[in-house]
């Protein structure tokens, strides 16, 4: 009797200790993670590597690496990277202020900084174009009292790619800064470091695996930016032409094979430093210990 009497008991411990799950078994989420990341991401990926092996080696090669295409990898992955960079140092600084300090209007700086992501590319083009461009409000004294032009040169190229950039960097460190845990820099300071040591030696490595996050948000960003480059970049051939702005001139020109073999190349250049960017994320938090 006692041992009919253990056998429920035992099975419900067993049904207690089973983890809940809302959602379907494991075989069936991953059946469906698995085709909806085939429809959307491998299927035209796939499509676009077809299409350029239509092309012979030197074929793609002569696509891929003339002076013009050369000249707008160099202005795409370097401002993509500048514009990454200064996104991490004033994006973080931004996300000091908005987790740190208390301050009138501070709700509104904080939904401003996601502007980027609601407004179309095309308007932000125009917006920046007409601010910085000769008779616009900074670019009249950028340009007519420094002698620094900035619209239709590479340089409205990185502004436009920092613009798009900054609420990456600013959503990834924020949450990281409201989690920290403040008693580490109290006792740091308590135990006789200074502002500068306090910063590099507990905010610093904590705060590091979001800022690479957000550098490869914002890079990865910034090299496939369209709508609000060609505005104020003036794409003049090996000067402020864009990789993408090509791509849609030899779309336009029907050269398929041509614009898809531009994109495989800007495909396997942005995974690759994607891919050095995890690598380092995850370093950087073995590192740490989490």
């Amino acid at each position: 009797m006692s041992a009919v009497l253990a056998a429920p008991a035992t099975a419900s411990s067993a049904v207690r200790g089973a983890p809940f799950r809302v959602m379907p078994g494991f075989r069936l989420s991953l059946g469906f993670t698995i085709f909806y990341l085939t429809l959307i991401v491998l299927i035209p990926l796939s499509a676009v590597f077809l299409k350029t092996f239509t092309l012979s080696w030197e074929g793609f090669w002569n696509a891929v690496t003339s002076a013009r295409v050369m000249a707008s990898y160099k202005l795409t992955f370097g401002a993509s990277l500048l514009g990454a960079f200064v996104n991490v140092i004033f994006g973080s600084i931004v996300a000091w202020v908005l987790v740190r300090y208390e301050f009138p209007g501070k709700r509104i700086i904080d939904a401003l900084v996601d502007l980027p992501f609601a407004l179309p590319t095309a308007v932000a083009g125009i917006t920046l174009t007409a601010l910085y461009s000769a008779n616009g409000w900074f670019g009249r004294f950028l340009e007519g009292t420094l002698g620094f032009k900035v619209a239709f040169t590479p340089v409205g190229v990185v502004v436009a790619l920092t613009f798009i950039g900054l609420p990456f960097v600013v959503r990834t460190v924020q949450p990281v800064l409201e989690d920290a845990e403040r008693e580490l820099e109290e006792a740091a300071a308590s135990l006789g470091a200074n502002a500068f040591q306090t910063f590099t030696r507990v905010v610093f490595p904590t705060i590091l695996p979001s800022l690479m996050t957000g550098f490869a948000l914002a890079f990865a960003r910034a090299t496939g930016e369209y709508g609000s480059v060609i505005f104020i970049a003036g794409n003049m051939p090996m000067v402020s032409e864009i990789t993408p702005l090509f791509i849609i001139t030899k779309l336009e020109q029907y050269d398929y094979a041509g614009a898809t073999a531009i994109a495989v190349v800007m495909l396997v250049v942005s995974f690759i430093m994607l891919l050095t960017i995890n690598l380092l994320q995850a370093w950087a938090r073995g590192k740490s210990g989490k």
